[in-house]
Formats: structure tokens, sequence, C-alpha cells
């Protein structure tokens, strides 16, 4: 199995910078992405940001030009600095792994991690 351990969440004021980690351990055969997504009461969980082992990045409109995702493949770890926080971040913050396990594509998610920015 494959697990996702979350680190990083907490309780920031609007403005502030946060920074979430995630490492993943365990028996993958081959990592095709990682990232995060995030959910906030009443609201589906959405993208924030991926990366792919080719170095290839995605960011939801919302978070682009505040939010940085950083990939170390040698780790198996991914990070997401938050800068200039606003209220509207608020959410618990989820890493997922893609990969390929046994000849097949799998989905890993973190338990989460609650991300608050107060106004």
């Amino acid at each position: 199995q494959v697990q996702l351990v979350e680190s990083g969440g907490g309780l920031v004021q609007a403005g502030g910078s946060l920074r979430l980690s995630c490492a993943a351990s365990g028996s993958i055969r081959s990592i095709l992405s990682m990232g995060w997504y995030r959910q906030a009461p009443g609201n589906q969980r959405e993208l924030v940001a991926v990366a792919t082992s080719g170095g290839v990045t995605n960011y939801a409109d919302s978070v682009k030009g505040r939010f940085t995702i950083a990939r170390d493949n040698a780790k198996n770890t991914v990070d997401l600095q938050m800068d200039s926080l606003n209220p509207e971040d608020t959410a618990v913050y989820y890493c997922k792994l893609v990969g390929i396990r046994n000849s097949d594509i799998a989905t890993y998610w973190g338990q989460g991690t609650q991300v608050t920015v107060s106004s």
C-alpha cells in the first residue's frame, strides 16, 4: 500500500503564508503526478495545484500567482507554498498521488490538513 502523510496546516491571518508538505511511502512502481486539492464546507473537492513527474504544473485560477507547488521526485514529496492567503482559501487540503501499481493506475489520498485563514 501507499501512504501519504501531510503536514503544515494551521491558522493564519489574511495576507500570511503557510507551507504544506506531503510525503509518500510504500509500494508503488511509478508516480505519475502529485498534487493538492481542497474542500471547503459545503463545497466539492477541487484542484489547487498538481505537478507531474515530468515537471509540468497546473494551478487553479484562484491560486495562480499566490501558490507554488514543488515536487521532489527523489524523495517522493510535494510541497505547496501558499502566500497572500485570504479567507476564501480556508479548507481542508488533501494531497493526492497518481501512480502505477501492479500495472494499474492507482490514486491515493492523504488524510487532509486544515488550513484556516482569518480576516
